[in-house]
């Protein structure tokens, strides 16, 4: 089947269930409407002008049967508002083009017009209070119910998801640097959470996936920190961290510094775009042996579980090949060697300054002698009009030559809606292109580093800071005493060939060894071609003497291997979580629903309380782009993003504001009381002001959800 046309079914089906959903919450209406003897005009799925309609007595029609109602009404000299035709309904049901939910018209009741009342005895404002609050009640009740019975049925078939187990650790985060309050009698010296860590509980909540770590760290109150018992392998007994979360640089959310194991298994999407993508990764490595779905199981024979395992066996290791071996589901198999790749420093760039959303970059370099910034991948529409080709060089984007990849992502960003000019290296030549940038800022490009097969020099990385030409406080990096000019290419280290940093991080810690052990400084003796001349290989060479200082050298010696295999193209590791039978279902269903209700709850607190903003927040586009996201991974977690929805809307449509149901319920508690309704003008000011506010938060809601959409 066409992806396009898979692509439009899972739109469909998103857009169908969410709008199921919406008219769940009427047909609640609708049903105690009818309990209560209340006249009922319409019950309608969808809004906008009738496809169908049917109504008893006059069968079913296109279009709509209330031109045909009244007429009968009027000919017998009744009110069509509250007439009584023999055999014909008062109520049409009806469906309607646009499918975004639903709604029930009542005698004697709008939201938009407190004043369109009625004095009939079937009328919504006739009936006493308390049936008019199950009346407006029985919508949320009808989301609780359906987001009950959905999570049941999920638990049921069982949903998978990232274990509540501690994948890796970023340095510098709340946990690397938590000490347990128990650390002591237990005998455990490790500061911080670790890899393989169990978290049993948070507070007295058990937690049950990763998402539930992720979740309570987000909506954690500042200042206050987490209670988390830990399992760890190795330990007789829980552990206990006291951990405060800090806000993440990059998501604006509080966040422990934690994220959860990854499997072995190769990602295997369900589109064939997406499959065809991780293909040509994979074969670009020199892994044609390798698909998407493929696991390793064994690393030099012995078994591995997660690629953090695998990651810590290469970083520890002396450099050495190793043997990997990879099934498939069908019980094919192949090894294939995987050469470690030496490591190169990291330096992390904000580009918060270039105006748009906060993007951090990180940036590889060997003492500051930084790689130049190289197109990854080109498939866009947008790069292939500009002309631009996997593997080219960039020599200079807008007005900066030779810029390192966290420069050019914001020089690229500067021009956002505009064209920028671009020179790039390509089979040794310069070539001038032109590409145009989106809104967001951006080219159509997956951007990379060009480390293998030549040692260029661009410009070095400056920390913390907007990769710009301004000077800051800082310590100068041993490149910047070089004073190499951007685009130079290091040929030689003391006379020995450099075709790559990783053969230049080799000759540098060959020529430093004794330095090291003697604990001094070391030079070493540059051949260095100068990007000079008509063609890129044709530049003048240059020896250059390099000191290196003690600390420096000591930092070269330090970097150790990683893996040649790009984390992100293995899936996150995953547990099922699946009920014993159907009364476990029902207490696992009940937990859940009364969770994302609670969390619902706290994430408006967390609002108003600001670690929580409103880019967070999900309308329609959002919540349609998350479905078609979940419809990735199966039905039942499309279904589990129904349930989570079905619960929020509970949540939502029973705040005390005008317009929702909740301040509708609050008016009727204050007639309730007062033995008198709340006057039409009091209501209609407070309409004003719910569809004021309503229509705000929607608009900036949707506003951010388009941002997140396109960038």
């Amino acid at each position: 089947m066409p992806e396009l046309l898979i692509r439009s079914l899972d739109l469909a089906l998103v857009i169908f269930g969410f709008g199921l959903v919406i008219v769940i919450h009427e047909l609640g209406h609708f049903l105690a409407a009818r309990w209560a003897k209340v006249r009922v005009h319409e019950f309608a799925v969808g809004f906008g002008p009738s496809i169908f309609a049917y109504r008893k007595g006059l069968g079913l029609r296109r279009g709509s049967t209330s031109e045909e109602y009244e007429r009968l009404a009027r000919d017998r000299g009744l009110n069509p508002q509250n007439a009584d035709i023999p055999g014909v309904s008062p109520t049409e049901y009806r469906l309607n083009w646009i499918p975004l939910g639903g709604y029930v018209k009542m005698l004697g009741q709008e939201d938009l017009a407190p004043g369109a009342q009625s004095e009939s005895t079937d009328s919504y404002n006739t009936k006493p209070v308390w049936k008019r609050l199950i009346i407006i009640s029985a919508g949320v009740v009808m989301n609780v119910i359906l987001a009950a019975v959905l999570f049941i049925a999920v638990f049921m078939v069982g949903l998978d998801g990232p274990p509540a187990t501690i994948g890796s650790v970023q340095p510098g985060s709340a946990a690397s640097e938590a000490v347990a309050v128990n650390a002591e009698e237990l005998g455990v010296t490790k500061v911080g959470l670790q890899p393989r860590d169990r978290v049993v509980s948070i507070g007295d909540q058990e937690t049950l996936s990763f998402k539930d770590i992720a979740a309570a760290a987000g909506l954690a109150k500042r200042g206050r920190p987490l209670d988390l018992t830990i399992d760890r392998p190795g330990v007789d007994e829980p552990l206990r961290f006291l951990i405060e979360p800090r806000e993440s640089d990059v998501t604006r959310l509080l966040e422990l510094g934690v994220a959860p194991p990854i499997s072995t298994t190769i990602h295997d999407p369900r589109r064939r775009s997406q499959q065809n993508v991780i293909t040509d990764i994979l074969a670009r490595l020199g892994y044609d042996d390798l698909a998407p779905g493929m696991r390793m199981v064994s690393l030099d024979g012995e078994p591995v579980e997660t690629l953090n395992e695998v990651a810590v066996i290469f970083r520890e290791a002396d450099g050495s090949p190793m043997r990997a071996r990879f099934e498939d589901e069908r019980g094919g198999a192949v090894e294939i060697e995987l050469s470690p790749t030496p490591r190169l420093q990291e330096t992390t760039v904000d580009l918060h300054a270039s105006g748009r959303e906060r993007v951090l970059i990180d940036v590889r370099h060997l003492l500051g002698l930084t790689p130049p910034m190289t197109v990854l991948s080109s498939e866009s529409t947008r790069a292939r009009r500009a002309g631009l080709e996997t593997g080219d060089i960039f020599a200079r984007i807008g007005r900066i030559d030779w810029p390192n990849s966290a420069q050019g992502i914001a020089e690229i960003r500067r021009h956002a809606g505009r064209s920028v000019p671009l020179v790039v290296v390509r089979d040794g030549q310069y070539l001038e292109l032109e590409s145009s940038v989106d809104g967001a800022g951006r080219i159509g490009i997956g951007v990379g580093q060009k480390e293998d097969d030549l040692a260029i020099v661009t410009r070095p990385p400056r920390p913390g800071s907007e990769a710009d030409d301004d000077a800051d406080a800082r310590r100068e990096s041993a490149a910047e005493r070089l004073n190499l000019l951007p685009g130079s290419t290091i040929l030689r280290v003391n006379g020995a060939p450099v075709t790559g940093y990783a053969a230049l991080r080799a000759e540098l810690r060959r020529a430093t060894a004794s330095a090291l052990e003697a604990g001094s400084s070391a030079e070493a003796t540059l051949t260095v071609r100068l990007p000079i001349g008509e063609g890129f290989n044709v530049g003048e060479t240059e020896e250059m003497a390099w000191l290196l200082e003690p600390a420096e050298i000591k930092e070269l010696h330090a970097l150790g291997w990683s893996m040649p295999l790009d984390p992100t193209l293995f899936e996150v590791a995953m547990t099922t979580l699946k009920a014993d039978g159907p009364f476990s279902a029902i207490a696992m269903g009940y937990a859940e629903t009364k969770r994302i209700i609670v969390m619902t709850y706290v994430t408006m607190l967390r609002l108003f309380e600001g670690t929580v903003h409103v880019e967070h927040l999900k309308g329609p586009v959002g919540i349609v782009h998350i479905g078609t996201l979940f419809i990735d991974q199966g039905m039942i977690h499309l279904l589990f993003l129904f349930a989570i929805i079905s619960a929020n809307l509970a949540v939502l449509n029973f705040l005390p504001l005008p317009i929702v149901d909740g301040g509708h319920a609050v008016f009727l508690i204050i007639e309730g009381i007062t033995g008198k309704p709340v006057s039409v003008a009091v209501q209609n000011v407070a309409t004003l002001i719910g569809l004021a506010l309503i229509g705000t938060l929607f608009l900036v809601v949707t506003y951010h959800d388009i941002v997140a959409l396109f960038g």
